[in-house]
């Protein structure tokens, strides 16, 4: 297969009205070019973790009162109006959290950035709360957690307020062949907040476009390939996809334990650094997490330097390009800026393993998909306690489960045979050695370079229930399959959809690529909100 056929298995990886005055169309909008909807204005519109924390401390805002606006933003925007629909659930607690955090600042003082904090969180990530932990499915539409996984005891700790859980692609897009992006049985589909016709990719797709609408002050995804960074550049979003282990895993419904990270997506560079360090440490219980002991950091805003761009060799790999001539103009005009920012720009640094490892990653997630998801599930509240019981339950239910596409991969999945299987650990020596030793570990030694930037994906597409999704490139793959990080950040637009542009490096390299994208991003500011067009402005 090639690997774009790859990815369409994979896929890219579910109170009062504030303000008051409503918009109206514009000019450009009355003489032709698609309507907006009316949606109130919001004071909260595009404000920053910083900017919450100065209001709270000046006593303008309460941990309280930021939670209510943004509920009251989530009903007109996610519920109503544009129906973005890219909340699940709500937590019925969070109102009473963000008041104990309240009492807890006015008698202790803040813990940290993100005391008081709304965060919004994927549904497969445990939580030991009122909510449920469905992965998008009926068949885990009752479950409630044992326990917070690991990310969520960080992110209580810091202070943050788990406001609710982010719609998703079902089992995080890896149940059909044919799947859309977005769309999961208990949760319906997402929209994207700059053309509601469109798909906000996934399968982060709820965190992606909640974030993106102001939904939340951030959010966090989760990524086997492709799942944080596509919906963050389609939803004009940050999104780190960290190196394997340096966030634990344990607790989130996993697809592949080789490959699967939880991350942060952001409106800004900064935002997400703070929500790494939250995020960031080690976990006894996850083993992935053990080379990682100390080179978490607490907080990462240390790493944010505006010419960090400055002396840095970048290299761009043309060989992830051609897909979309608007998508290589923008390249270009990033690339110019980063020039202009004082990078050394190494031209035609292509990865030269590209696409030779696909067919295998998919064949390793395979295997890993039935040994993991079983583990997970013997350990859950979950009546159903193996991939087969859920492949039965979808049958058995295939009206409510199925009526758009159906369950190929959980059944390819299912036939595989244990871990130990020789055609499991050819497979995965293969992707170790293309993506990482022969692949992102060469071209970064030979070019001697500090990263590489590749686009991350192109415009939205349109939503296709009948058909699935039309994606059309990326670069998620290599840094997915090596396990090594990688930094979406807004680029330019296409007819008004956001593009991003990625920086990939080395294992445990996110300090350098946190730099390298905040004097990108600070050198161009590229980031708008969403209008909420009908469709897509195609005057633009």
């Amino acid at each position: 297969m090639t690997s774009i056929d790859r990815r369409e298995f994979v896929r890219l990886g579910t109170v009062a009205v504030v303000g008051h005055s409503l918009r109206v169309p514009g000019p450009s909008e009355s003489a032709g070019q698609p309507a907006a909807h009316a949606v109130t204005d919001f004071e909260l519109e595009e404000t920053t973790i910083a900017q919450l924390q100065e209001a709270m401390a000046s006593g303008k805002y309460t941990a309280r009162s930021i939670a209510e606006q943004y509920l009251a933003r989530i009903d007109a925007v996610d519920r109503g109006g544009p129906t973005v629909n890219s909340v699940i659930e709500l937590n019925p607690d969070a109102l009473a959290i963000a008041e104990a955090l309240d009492r807890e600042r006015k008698d202790r003082g803040a813990r940290g950035p993100l005391h008081g904090i709304p965060v919004l969180i994927k549904d497969n990530i445990d939580t030991a709360d009122r909510m449920k932990t469905s992965a998008g499915s009926h068949a885990l539409a009752d479950v409630v957690a044992a326990r917070d996984a690991v990310i969520v005891e960080r992110l209580r700790a810091a202070g943050a307020v788990i406001l609710g859980k982010t719609n998703l692609s079902e089992w995080a897009n890896f149940r059909s062949t044919h799947s859309v992006s977005g769309w999961s049985a208990r949760g319906g589909q997402t929209r994207n907040p700059y053309s509601l016709d469109r798909n906000p990719c996934g399968s982060s797709s709820g965190t992606g476009a909640a974030i993106s609408a102001n939904l939340a002050a951030v959010g966090v995804g989760t990524e086997t390939d492709g799942s944080i960074v596509c919906p963050s550049s389609a939803n004009g979003l940050v999104g780190i996809k960290p190196t394997v282990g340096l966030v634990s895993r344990s607790g989130i419904v996993p697809i592949s334990h080789t490959q699967d990270t939880a991350g942060p997506m952001a409106r800004t560079v900064t935002d997400a650094a703070i929500l790494l360090g939250a995020l960031a440490g080690v976990d006894p219980n996850d083993s992935a997490t053990g080379p990682g002991r100390g080179r978490a950091h607490a907080d990462y805003r240390t790493f944010l330097t505006a010419d960090g761009l400055r002396g840095a060799r970048i290299g761009v790999s043309r060989n992830f390009f051609g897909f979309n001539s608007r998508v290589d103009r923008i390249m270009d005009e990033a690339i110019a800026a980063m020039k202009g920012a004082g990078a050394v720009i190494v031209d035609h640094a292509d990865l030269a393993t590209k696409g030779k490892f696909d067919d295998a990653e998919f064949d390793v997630l395979l295997y890993e998909f039935k040994a993991d998801l079983n583990a997970y599930l013997a350990k859950s509240n979950s009546r159903y306690k193996t991939l087969a019981s859920l492949i039965d339950f979808n049958n058995q239910n295939r009206d409510r489960e199925m009526p758009f596409f159906g369950q190929e991969i959980f059944e390819m999945s299912q036939k595989k045979g244990a871990l130990t299987t020789p055609a499991y650990l050819n497979a995965l020596a293969k992707c170790r050695r293309l993506s990482r030793v022969q692949g992102i570990d060469a071209l970064l030694a030979k070019h001697r370079l500090d990263a590489f930037v590749a686009p991350t994906g192109g415009p939205a597409w349109t939503i296709d229930l009948l058909n699935g999704d039309h994606f059309t490139g990326g670069s998620s793959t290599p840094a997915a399959v090596a396990g090594y990080p990688s930094i979406t950040v807004p680029a330019g637009h296409v007819h008004g959809l956001p593009v991003g542009i990625s920086f990939v490096g080395a294992a445990w390299s996110e300090p350098a690529l946190i730099r390298l994208a905040y004097a990108y991003e600070q050198a161009t500011k590229v980031r708008r909100a969403p209008r909420f067009l009908a469709t897509a402005d195609l005057r633009a």
